[in-house]
């Protein structure tokens, strides 16, 4: 028996009795319990099914995410880390404390995603001796978000910083897995990594068949952006354009989901509700389910210049049928075919991105037209189910698996 204790501020301690027996055990170690179930959710249940036993990391569960958690069959698992602060001694201490409960628990396999679970998660792992270490590039997010002048020189010596944190974890990763092909260019380019140990996969995917197409909406014509609150996500830029279309279409409705942000780049509650009582956005805030507001819209709107992996949010308004605008940049380029299934912006280009809006007003055939395409690619590219069966592929837990008319 052993027994897992954990670093935490908050009252709640991790006392687990396990027993030891053959199943192999897989640890996944993510910044937060939310994103662990809404991410990473169907690829654990994947685990689970082929007979691992699966821990989920995470720094905030609640009595919610924790139930969450066991439900589907996992064992969650408590961990200290700051999710957003840059204390070089508090994520040195956490790294040493993750490590200790690695340790502990003896796993086979860790998957660690977003920056310091990969960063922190990879050493501690390699540390605990943990024989198979795999790191899951999901976007490389502010640290190498292009930034404006005043703050370019800060912004570089971050991204100096978090390059190297990256090359010396990774070169004890077993595989990494990219999400785009312009991060793993990046990493290769700059020496974090071999070219033999990345593996580059279509985004997180979404259930085609819980994100399945609806009807289109034509009247209102309704533009819908779904996000964290940060102005990286172009959501300055998306309210802007807005309020250019209703001045030309007033009965045009502009639509921003999402709730306020602790990240360094989020806008503020008063600037949201600014614009709402100026009656240029509707924002519902951060919503549970997304679905029956992609059903509201006639377009899926992500002017982002966010360094994404592959944006989730467009890819589940593609799968229900929902042409996307959104920007010629990392990750986002890879959910449109221009003139498709939708179009590509200039970032930071208000001027193109009310033009491309506007189109949709001008044209509404387009809104059928596009979405029935958008549908198409979210079946070619972004089942979770191929994506989650090539990553389980790579990491050995499931077998090759060829269709018949396949070739070796």
């Amino acid at each position: 028996m052993i027994v897992l204790q954990s670093r935490k501020k908050s009252s709640h301690r991790v006392n687990m009795s396990l027993d030891l027996h053959s199943k192999r055990k897989i640890c996944v170690i993510g910044n937060q319990a939310f994103s662990l179930l809404n991410f990473r959710g169907p690829l654990m249940a994947e685990m689970l099914a082929n007979d691992l036993e699966v821990f989920a990391f995470a720094p905030d569960f609640d009595d919610e995410t924790r139930n969450a958690v066991q439900s589907l069959g996992a064992t969650p698992v408590d961990y200290s880390l700051s999710r957003t602060g840059m204390n070089p001694l508090r994520d040195a201490m956490d790294m040493m404390y993750l490590a200790r409960l690695l340790r502990q628990l003896k796993p086979d396999i860790i998957l660690a995603y977003i920056p310091k679970p990969v960063i922190y998660g990879t050493l501690a792992a390699w540390m605990a001796g943990v024989p198979q270490r795999f790191a899951l590039i999901t976007g490389l997010g502010y640290a190498f978000t292009p930034s404006t002048e005043m703050q370019s020189l800060k912004r570089r010596l971050l991204q100096y910083v978090v390059m190297n944190l990256y090359r010396l974890s990774l070169k004890h990763a077993t595989k990494v897995f990219f999400q785009n092909q312009d991060d793993c260019t990046l990493f290769i380019g700059n020496g974090v990594i071999s070219a033999s140990q990345s593996i580059r996969i279509n985004g997180t995917g979404v259930d085609l068949d819980r994100w399945h197409q609806v009807p289109y909406v034509t009247k209102p014509v309704t533009f819908l952006l779904a996000a964290r609150l940060l102005r990286e996500k172009g959501i300055v830029e998306f309210v802007e354009a807005s309020r250019r279309i209703r001045v030309k279409q007033p009965d045009s409705r502009s639509i921003l989901l999402g709730g306020l942000d602790s990240n360094p780049g989020a806008l503020t509650r008063s600037e949201v509700e600014a614009w709402v009582r100026e009656g240029v956005i509707e924002w519902p805030g951060h919503v549970s389910d997304v679905r029956q507001w992609i059903a509201q819209a006639s377009v899926f709107v992500l002017p982002s210049y966010y360094r994404e992996g592959v944006p989730r949010s467009i890819q589940e308004a593609m799968a229900m049928g929902r042409p996307v605008i959104t920007t010629d940049a990392p990750g986002c380029r890879d959910t449109v075919i221009e003139g498709e299934n939708g179009f590509l912006v200039p970032v930071r280009d208000i001027g193109a991105l009310a033009e491309a809006m506007e189109r949709f007003i001008r044209q509404p055939d387009l809104m059928e037209k596009m979405g029935r395409a958008s549908r198409h690619l979210a079946e070619e590219r972004f089942d979770v189910n191929k994506i989650n069966r090539t990553i389980l592929q790579e990491m050995g837990i499931l077998q090759l698996q060829m269709h018949p008319d396949e070739e070796p």
